[in-house]
């Protein structure tokens, strides 16, 4: 998420009312997660496990919870609470904008576009040229759609991140600021969800088809021309690359890849990272082959005890 204008560091100090090492002009252009972040961007960290990742990262301005050596050509804010912190530049920069009609003043809807009634769109979003927003559609605030998208009823854009901090006393949230981009010619089926980016885009790429009651983690990036069949749940920051199919009801873990053309047989389950140009199936997710021979040898067993016994 990038500021509307350039911050200093002392500036974006004097919002947490927190101390910081470096020059009081350090340039601060925004804040991201740690697998987004650029330079001049805020990143926060506050495990030990990470501070090395973080303060490695391609970000100028580290957040953190301890006074650390400040890496060369960087900077540092030291909080109490990095979490809460960053909630609070969150809250600052990208504030919740009550809404004011079913269809905001400040939204874009380009030539061409239909939208059926009972549509909800927020503030900020622009919908491009010859699209078809069916009845019951909720797009909220920032998210970009592109030409010739067709959406289906019901189906909700940018609802907030599924992200928590587990405290003492109860799971506190992270606020999100990002967004949903959905690029040229792609079909969303009726009842998907398409979480926003907690601070960068969920992105779906042009001409991917995605089924009803779809759900999309925040972050999630889906390739070119990929086809997603119903009840799929696909957890935050997954790489999707280009053309992969996935049938119905597989489930896909967080934080992984799954490679160009890569197809995924209903009903697997997929916790880690999946090669290009495969056929999956099953939990963990395996090459069709390899499981479907895993199962015809279980089969077997009963007998082969019973010649045994």
């Amino acid at each position: 998420m990038k500021f509307p204008q350039k911050h200093t560091l002392k500036q974006i100090a004097t919002i947490l009312n927190c101390n910081y090492v470096g020059n009081d002009d350090f340039p601060v252009m925004g804040m991201n997660e740690i697998h987004v972040v650029e330079p001049g961007d805020i990143v926060f960290v506050d495990h030990p496990k990470y501070y090395d990742k973080a303060l490695q990262s391609a970000a100028t301005v580290v957040l953190i919870n301890k006074e650390v050596d400040c890496p060369a050509g960087k900077a540092l804010l030291i909080s109490t609470d990095p979490f809460r912190d960053f909630n609070t530049l969150t809250d600052f920069f990208r504030p919740f904008q009550k809404a004011t009609s079913s269809i905001a003043a400040s939204a874009k809807i380009g030539e061409g576009t239909i939208v059926q009634p009972g549509t909800f769109i927020g503030n900020n979003v622009v919908v491009g040229k010859n699209c078809l927003i069916h009845p019951n559609v909720s797009i909220y605030d920032n998210c970009i759609i592109r030409d010739n998208v067709t959406i289906h009823a019901g189906t909700v854009l940018g609802a907030d991140a599924f992200y928590y901090k587990n405290r003492p006393e109860g799971f506190d949230k992270l606020l999100s600021g990002g967004r949903v981009v959905v690029e040229n010619n792609v079909d969303l089926g009726a009842l998907c969800t398409i979480d926003k980016g907690v601070t960068g885009d969920t992105l779906i790429k042009e001409g991917s088809k995605i089924d009803n009651q779809v759900h999309v983690g925040h972050d999630t990036v889906i390739g070119k021309k990929c086809l997603i069949a119903s009840q799929v749940g696909i957890a935050g920051c997954v790489i999707i690359e280009d053309e992969v199919t996935i049938w119905g009801q597989v489930g896909i873990a967080s934080a992984i890849t799954i490679g160009t053309k890569a197809v995924l047989l209903a009903q697997s389950g997929v916790s880690k990272s999946l090669a290009p140009h495969k056929t999956y199936f099953g939990y963990p997710a395996e090459e069709a082959r390899r499981k479907y021979k895993e199962l015809a040898s279980i089969r077997q067993i009963p007998s082969i005890i019973e010649k045994l016994g």
